[in-house]
């Protein structure tokens, strides 16, 4: 039997102020902050998720769908979404919201993929299975292999008449990414 770790159980959070030194001279978080802060949220949930030390092996589709403002709190939720062998992709939210309030509105997402280590030798080391526990932790999984063909092929490592997955959901027309 594959070993297997529900999503809950790496599922990470982490919350910032907007401070000064953070944002560009109109007063948003400069977009270089917030892929730090989604890299090291994403690392955590990935190093929880494998027991492991693991290392960023791609960013994509990061959207920035609303400016976060100076004094506004943002609340980063990573979530591993699939596990392939030794990689895993790992799905991050970012929400914002005025600090005096609890209500939050999503601002940016995007999608991380990372490697684990032994820790021994630094080899790439075969991760557990991930369980998704909700609809949303399904659809994300289940549309995971066709968001890992097309980093492959933007990538090179796969041509396209081998994308399965990807050219099943887009004539279907059920590709979310």
């Amino acid at each position: 039997m594959v070993p297997e770790k529900k999503v809950s159980a790496s599922r990470s959070i982490m919350t910032e102020m907007i401070m000064p030194n953070d944002t560009n001279p109109i007063g948003n978080l400069m977009g270089g902050n917030l892929m730090r802060w989604m890299d090291i949220i994403a690392a955590i949930c990935a190093n929880r998720h494998a027991e492991a030390f693991c290392v960023t092996a791609s960013v994509d589709h990061i959207s920035f769908h609303k400016p976060v403002r100076l004094g506004q709190v943002i609340t980063l939720e990573a979530q591993v979404s699939r596990v392939f062998n030794t990689s895993m992709e790992v799905f991050v939210e970012a929400f914002m919201s005025d600090s005096r309030s609890i209500e939050k509105e999503l601002a940016n997402h995007a999608y991380f993929s990372f490697v684990a280590l032994d820790e021994s030798t630094l080899k790439p080391k075969k991760i557990m299975q991930v369980v998704p526990e909700t609809e949303k932790d399904q659809k994300l999984f289940e549309n995971a292999q066709a968001r890992r063909e097309m980093r492959m092929l933007l990538s090179g490592r796969l041509e396209a008449k081998n994308a399965k997955t990807l050219k099943e959901l887009i004539e279907s027309n059920k590709l979310i990414y």
